[in-house]
């Protein structure tokens, strides 16, 4: 009898059962706004990315539409041969005056970005200096590159120099690349220590602020802005998912290094370019943006609000800097089931444990937007209390 070739599958699989690390995947049955359709149910939305509350906003919405009129809906090419269109180009040019750099390249997703990014400028003969905690898109990318990789300690600027003063002499160039936010944590990198180091040795340096953008610096323009290191940064790479609402990377610069992305890019060279929707729909959320700073304050005010409401209560909300609140409860099990009880409380944020997060620091990740009323918050805050006592994950009462 021949020997079952997918039995590795089903044993891994009831292994992440067993160990509360399978994942559920719910169905959205309504756009993404402060409350969604879940699974058939209204809840309040503290899962998604959406940090301004612009997917669902109606100038999005009707220059998405008028752009399938007037551009179809594709171009049916990759943007090197005939894919590029005038959007493409306006986009372009408008992210680079928004985030105050020399030049920008639009791509497919963030995650392609760092794919598209990384290896050009290293490979076998350089290193990578890297945070222990990049996101996954920047660890693939980096792979991609086949440059060695040495990781530092979590935003820790004198690991990573004594990394680079270790390592560099033994390589032909070096890239220090870093998450700006990080997602599951919430806290920010130090940019302004770490490019001082690069600066110091020399080494090319590179930001993934896909949590940044629309929610760091003046008006949202992003982790560079806020440090303003402007002109001294080497590459930005950002995410129009998250903060604009739409889809889409965007790689940002010195106008040498983006021109030369757009020779060597892969996903740029050998993948379709993104859509007329979705490109006028983030040409409409840099308008946005650029006419008042009133969504990305909001944001911030939520946020405040909501972690101050969480200490008193009794949560641990981590290291978090930015409106990402990890709700930190240690055992996978008691995230899952943390975050089933919640959503019998009609609050949808779910449970993140392992390999998204470290063995044992699972938790429930609440997403504050601007799309969400102080009366949402209340009852989040509300949900978050009920369910904390009857797991016995509170054990006082609420500070008045």
């Amino acid at each position: 009898m021949a020997q079952d070739k997918l039995a590795f599958i089903r044993e891994d699989v009831e292994q992440l059962k067993a160990n509360s690390l399978f994942i559920n995947i719910r169905t959205m049955d309504s756009p993404a706004g402060a409350w969604m359709t879940v699974d058939g149910r209204r809840v309040l939305n503290f899962c998604t990315n959406n940090y301004l509350g612009l997917a669902d906003d109606p100038r999005m919405k009707e220059a998405a539409k008028a752009a399938v009129d007037r551009w179809g809906v594709g171009p049916a090419a990759v943007r090197s041969i005939a894919g590029t269109q005038g959007l493409h180009l306006e986009l372009e040019r408008r992210l680079a005056a928004f985030k105050r750099v020399e030049d920008a390249l639009y791509v497919q997703s963030g995650f392609c970005a760092n794919q598209a990014a990384i290896a050009p400028l290293v490979g076998k003969e350089d290193v990578i200096f890297s945070d222990r905690l990049n996101h996954a898109s920047i660890i693939d990318g980096a792979r991609l590159s086949s440059a060695k990789i040495v990781v530092y300690e979590h935003c820790d600027p004198a690991d990573a120099e004594v990394k680079i003063r270790e390592n560099l002499p033994n390589f032909r160039r070096g890239l220090l690349v870093t998450d700006g936010v990080f997602s599951m944590d919430g806290d920010i990198a130090p940019l302004d220590k770490l490019t001082e180091i690069a600066e110091k040795y020399g080494v090319l340096t590179m930001v993934d602020d896909a949590h940044g953008e629309g929610v760091l610096g003046q008006g949202g323009r992003g982790i560079v802005d806020h440090f303003g290191l402007h002109g001294v940064f080497d590459v930005e790479i950002g995410t129009l998912s998250k903060a604009f609402g739409v889809v889409g990377g965007v790689i940002a610069g010195k106008k040498l290094i983006v021109d030369y992305l757009r020779q060597k890019a892969r996903p740029f060279l050998f993948s379709s370019a993104v859509t007329p929707a979705d490109t006028a729909a983030c040409l409409a959320a840099v308008d946005l943006l650029e006419e008042s700073e009133e969504r990305v304050q909001r944001l911030w005010d939520n946020a405040r609000y909501f972690k101050e409401e969480m200490a008193r209560l009794g949560f641990d909300t981590g290291r978090s800097q930015t409106p990402i609140v990890p709700v930190m409860l240690g055992d996978a099990a008691l995230a899952k089931e943390f975050s089933r009880e919640l959503f019998a409380n009609a609050v949808f944020a779910v449970a993140i444990g392992f390999p998204t997060v470290p063995r044992g620091l699972a938790r429930i990740r609440v997403m504050n937007t601007a799309a969400h009323s102080r009366e949402d918050l209340d009852l989040g805050l509300a949900a978050f209390e009920t369910v904390g006592k009857k797991l016995g994950v509170l054990k006082i009462n609420r500070v008045t």
